[in-house]
């Protein structure tokens, strides 16, 4: 049996051509990774007509006014009425928080989403999403081999956190230092 080796932490960057509209051009961060599952967020297209404050208003909670300005992103297509909040982890919530990777955690509590509007208790920096992507046993593996992704480190908070969504694809690949213009939608083996 060939070793198994986890992506926790890491980005999944799309490869031009995936063949799934609901991927294309995506940025995904590898929350969890075993033999039989795989669950990432992806990092880089804002939910259409809702933003941090209507979401909080909704689920009243006290929401101060800039955070009209914070994009709700589009975890996945995998259950996306559930939300997560991505954070540093700096900020947990015993027992609802998972820590992965490089000082990163993920909440899905109510907790999670008053601590993210709270500059003096809450995590430094923070994103809500809904939705993830999930994968069952070796189906991201195979994805993999099948050159359907690339995966890049994901060391770079601002890639991770910052609202230059349009950017986010072109910038994990240059993490790489993979031009995309050169990419190919073709997928082979050598």
């Amino acid at each position: 049996m060939e070793d198994f080796q986890s992506l926790v932490g890491r980005l999944l960057v799309a490869m031009p051509g995936i063949g799934d509209p609901r991927f294309e051009h995506a940025v995904i961060l590898i929350c969890a990774h075993g033999r039989d599952h795989a669950m990432g967020l992806r990092l880089d297209r804002p939910a259409p007509g809702v933003d941090l404050k209507k979401v909080l208003s909704t689920l009243n909670t006290e929401a101060p006014d800039d955070s009209a300005d914070r994009a709700v992103l589009v975890g996945g297509p995998v259950e996306r009425e559930r939300g997560f909040v991505l954070h540093t982890a700096d900020w947990t919530a015993e027992d609802a928080s998972l820590a992965f990777g490089d000082g990163l955690a993920m909440t899905g509590t109510r907790e999670a989403l008053a601590a993210m509007v709270d500059p003096g208790k809450g995590p430094s920096r923070s994103v809500l999403l809904l939705g993830y992507a999930g994968w069952g046993e070796g189906q991201l593996e195979d994805e993999l081999g099948e050159n359907v992704w690339l995966t890049a480190d994901a060391a770079d908070r601002d890639l991770i956190f910052d609202a230059e969504y349009e950017t986010k694809w072109t910038r994990a690949l240059a993490t790489l230092g993979v031009d995309p213009a050169l990419l190919s939608g073709q997928a082979g083996r050598a």
